[in-house]
This record gives C-alpha cells, sequence and structure tokens, in this order.
C-alpha cells in the first residue's frame, strides 16, 4: 500500500494535478504537492472543458487548500492567477465541506452557512449580483445547510429540514423551480421533502428522497437529453421527476457527472448508472445512452462514486479503484489513454475518497 497521499491524474493543462508542473497529462496518479491525506478531510474537483480545472481541498483544521485554473478566480486566493500547487483560500474558516462546479466553488461553515466565489456570470455565487468574485462571499438568505453541490453554472443546498434550494444558471431547468430563468439568490426547489442527499451535474441534478416503505427515491431534474434524469425519456424537466430504477435495496450513494448519473445501492453495494455513454462512461460495456438507470456488471462491494465529464470512478471496499469511460487524458489512471466501457484498475490502494469535475477531464483520490 501506498503512503497515505492526496493523489490526482489526467489532464494537468491548468495546473489542476496540484503537483507543481504543468504537464500536458498524466496517466497514472502523481502526488498533489504539500498536502498528506492523513490531514485532508475532504476534496472537490471542478472544471469547465477538456483542459480547465481546480482542485480544493478541506484540512482538518476547518481550512481549504485550492490550486488549478483560476481565471475567475475559483481559487479564492485574491487573484486570478492559476497555480500548479495548493494555496490557501483567503477569509475562509470553520469549514466542514467544500464544492467545486465549472469555475466556481462553495464552502459550508460549522454556522450552516454557506460562502461561494469564482465565476458569477449566471448568479451561481448566490450572492444577489452577477460579478466574478475572487474571495468568498455569503450566499444571501440560507440557513441551516447541511449539504451543498455544484454543477458548472449552478449551485445547491440541502437544508435541515429537507429542502433543497438551487441558484445560478437556468436554461435547462436545473434550478427546479419550474422556470427557466437564472437566479442570483437561492430559490426553493420545487415539490421536494425529506432529501438526504444530493448531486449535481453539468445541468441537472439529483436528490435522494424518502425513505418511503420500498426504499428512498432518486428524484432528478433540469437537462435531459441524454436521459440522465433517468425518467425514460429525453425531454428536460424544471421540476423534479422520480427516476425509474429498479435496484435492490435502498440506494446508499448518488453522483452525477456532466451528463450521466450514478447509483449505489446499499444492500449488495452495487452500481447503476443512466445518460450519456457516447465514452462508455456508464461501465455497461456499450456506448448506447440510457434513459433509465442499468447495472454496472462485474462490480461488488462499492463504498463510493464520483462522475465526471465523460468518466467515473468507483471505491471499492477494499480501498482499490475503478475508472472507465473517456481517457483522453489519462484521467482513468491506467497507464494509457484509451477509452474503456467497462472498469479498468488503478494502482492505487488505502482509498477513502475520490472527486471528479461535471465539466472536466482529471480525478482525484485520497
Amino acid at each position: 500500500m501506498r503512503e497515505k497521499r492526496l493523489w490526482s491524474w489526467g489532464n494537468n493543462r491548468a495546473g489542476q494535478l496540484g503537483d507543481g508542473t504543468w504537464a500536458d497529462v498524466r496517466t497514472t496518479a502523481t502526488a498533489v504537492l504539500g498536502l498528506s491525506g492523513a490531514e485532508v478531510v475532504s476534496i472537490a474537483a471542478g472544471g469547465f472543458g477538456t483542459a480547465f480545472g481546480h482542485g480544493l481541498a478541506l484540512l482538518a483544521d476547518g481550512t481549504v487548500r485550492s490550486w488549478g485554473a483560476n481565471g475567475s478566480g475559483q481559487l479564492g486566493d485574491g487573484t486570478v492567477l492559476s497555480h500548479n500547487a495548493p494555496g490557501p483560500v483567503v477569509h475562509l474558516a470553520g469549514v466542514v465541506a467544500i464544492a467545486a462546479g465549472g469555475t466556481h466553488s462553495l464552502a459550508l461553515l460549522a454556522d450552516q452557512s454557506v460562502l461561494a466565489w469564482g465565476r458569477n456570470n449566471c448568479g451561481q455565487l448566490g450572492n444577489g449580483a452577477s460579478a466574478d468574485s475572487s474571495v468568498p462571499v455569503r450566499v444571501e438568505g440560507l440557513d441551516t445547510v447541511t449539504a451543498i453541490a455544484a454543477g458548472l453554472h449552478h449551485s445547491l443546498a440541502l437544508r435541515e429540514d429537507g429542502t433543497v434550494w438551487a441558484w445560478g444558471h437556468n436554461h435547462n431547468g436545473q434550478l427546479g423551480d419550474g422556470t427557466w430563468a437564472a437566479r442570483n439568490v437561492p430559490a426553493l426547489v420545487s415539490g421536494l421533502s425529506g432529501v438526504t442527499q444530493i448531486a449535481a451535474g453539468a445541468s441537472h441534478n439529483l436528490a435522494l428522497a424518502g425513505p418511503p416503505r420500498n426504499g428512498a427515491m432518486i428524484m432528478a431534474w433540469g437537462n435531459n437529453a441524454s436521459g440522465q434524469l433517468g425518467d425514460n425519456s429525453t425531454t428536460s424537466r424544471s421540476t423534479p421527476v422520480r427516476t425509474r430504477g429498479t435496484f435492490s435495496g435502498e440506494v446508499a450513494r448518488i453522483a452525477a457527472g456532466a451528463n450521466h448519473s450514478a447509483a449505489v445501492t446499499g444492500t449488495d453495494h452495487a452500481l447503476h448508472t443512466w445518460g450519456r455513454n457516447t465514452s462508455g462512461q456508464l461501465g455497461a460495456a456499450t456506448t448506447k445512452n440510457q434513459a433509465t438507470p442499468v447495472p454496472v456488471p462485474g462490480l461488488r462491494g462499492i463504498q463510493l462514486v464520483a462522475a465526471g465529464r465523460e468518466h467515473t470512478l468507483a471505491l471499492l471496499a477494499d480501498t482499490t479503484v475503478r475508472c472507465w469511460g473517456n481517457n483522453c487524458s489519462g484521467q482513468l489512471g491506467n497507464g494509457t489513454t484509451t477509452d474503456s466501457s467497462t472498469p479498468v484498475t488503478t494502482e492505487l490502494s488505502g482509498v477513502d475518497e475520490l472527486a471528479a469535475p461535471v465539466g472536466g477531464d482529471f480525478s482525484l483520490a485520497k
């Protein structure tokens, strides 16, 4: 087993691997500089396009480190200069959770408020403005927040009362409020209650709600051009609809990539995926899109799943990592740049968390 470190692989043209280089791609894991896996509590990966991305690491002391692309201030260091090694996000302490979008970032504080920084052209910072910010600003009107998620140009928050709030871009109905209008402050997602988990894709979202007697429901809304809502259609939705999957046991985890979705079942720890599959990111040995969930064959003991632009990662019970989908930048971490529609093995072990950007082509693990 390798030393406990923070690892990265894939596209590095903006320094998003944090290894102190601008190497074009890395096809196997490289260590992020200056951060041990033991001091990192949580990780997040953001990105917009194949060549840009940024990483975040939440440390045990409640501060955050960032690295990679910074043209919109998404690193939160008070500049718009990219850097290829971690540096501190300024004016930030008491953080308990982080999220990274296309070109913006979020932090949940211990007082259950939310801060945001980076690109704000669609209101994704939620501060009532449209100007970018290279330092954290407070999201307006949110309290008692328990979880956060960031899409390409929008943001989500789950409150302790089980409701979900959204802000930012809304061209595909991803705010879930029944409209197609962008919002620069949080708005209530319609018709959701009892939500326990949220996930944000590029322009669609998932929520785990319930549980009713037959297990928790996956609700989905936003862009559905590739079937990523899982409701057996390709019609985008501005309010949540139920994903039509038949799962063995209750759903334990959900994840959303750019245009695909994933769910881990809690009984057999199996994985189901749906949506866009042009690069094999569903892991089902085909490249055919799927409008309802399909099982990823041959994988059991899955603990976590993360989804990127066109690739997917899974953490197994033995602490090893499997990856599949697009591999143009080595984001599958198996030493090649060959796409795979079935899971491939990385050399990592001792892993307990994964992250992938909804709009980018790199991967993080700790």
